[in-house]
């Protein structure tokens, strides 16, 4: 048995078994990456999908999925890869390829105006030795990583992957430890702890799903949103037009709308008129917003 040291849950895992993410596993009394080199998703998506906005806009990026994720979003888009019962069984069925088969295929695709790598689909952090060995050899091609995540890692594992990452979209799915705690299983302030590293290294997006009666409200809006502008960044996030002098302002959100799935069929999707209206708060704070699936 091993402790995993990957997020807040520090899982025993006993030989041979999974932590909570079904991803990691313990071989030989080590905790190491079951997932590793697993994919069971890939495609060439635009840069606006991932969602980043304000970064090489306009461009194509390989994506890459594999399985296993450490919260649990009842409403998760992607549950077959993630956290469902069909998604622990690609343990054993889903396609392997080596960090440098992956990073071989993304240089082959730069004809057709790809600028790199984006791990994504399923959450790429409690896999994040696969994503820092490719990420290494796309960096030496001179290729672009991205890694879209929901953020809940220790900052040790940040570590390990920024030297190789030029661009995050971090879901900051709330802001209330309930709605995190009750609903989505995981930890705001381990969220918060790694964004608030990521954004002084690279380029940050973040993205908030709004679900109608959790994370809806104009006060919860307010105070997410005056944290974010709070934040002290990086050069790379900076707008040379920014005349308050406050990185943080600079910092992109995503605000997106709810459809029922999944799990989390009792209430209809979120209200476009919301969506647009917590956008109106949001730019009381931040220079740029965005609004999703409306």
């Amino acid at each position: 048995m091993a402790v995993c040291d990957v997020c807040f849950r520090h899982c025993e895992i006993s030989e041979n078994g999974t932590g909570f993410c079904g991803a990691r596993t313990c071989l030989d009394g080590k905790v190491t990456a079951g997932n590793y080199g697993r994919i069971t998703s890939l495609a060439l998506d635009p840069i606006e999908k991932k969602p980043l906005s304000r970064f090489y806009s306009g461009s194509n990026i390989f994506s890459v999925g594999s399985y296993g994720c450490n919260l649990r979003c009842p409403f998760c888009q992607n549950h077959e890869i993630s956290w469902s019962e069909q998604a622990m069984g690609f343990a054993k069925t889903a396609s392997f390829m080596t960090p440098e088969e992956l990073a071989d295929a993304a240089d082959s695709l730069r004809s057709r105006g790809n600028i790199g790598v984006a791990f994504t689909y399923n959450e790429p952090l409690v896999g994040y030795e696969f994503v820092r060995d490719t990420a290494r050899l796309v960096k030496e091609k001179g290729m672009k990583n991205v890694i879209v995540t929901n953020g809940t890692a220790e900052l040790h594992i940040l570590d390990e992957l920024l030297p190789y990452i030029d661009a995050m979209n971090i879901d900051l799915k709330g802001f209330t430890d309930r709605y995190y705690e009750e609903v989505l299983s995981g930890s705001r302030k381990m969220v918060m702890d790694l964004i608030e590293k990521a954004v002084r290294h690279c380029h940050i997006e973040l993205t908030c799903l709004i679900v109608p009666g959790e994370n809806d409200s104009e006060d919860e809006m307010r105070e997410m949103t005056e944290w974010i502008a709070g934040l002290d960044c990086g050069a790379g996030q900076r707008n040379a037009a920014d005349e308050e002098g406050s990185a943080g302002r600079d910092i992109p959100l995503h605000i997106s709308r709810f459809f029922p799935r999944f799990h989390m069929t009792d209430r209809p999707a979120t209200d476009v008129g919301k969506i647009y209206r917590l956008a109106e708060v949001a730019r009381e704070k931040l220079h740029f917003v965005y609004t999703g699936n409306c």
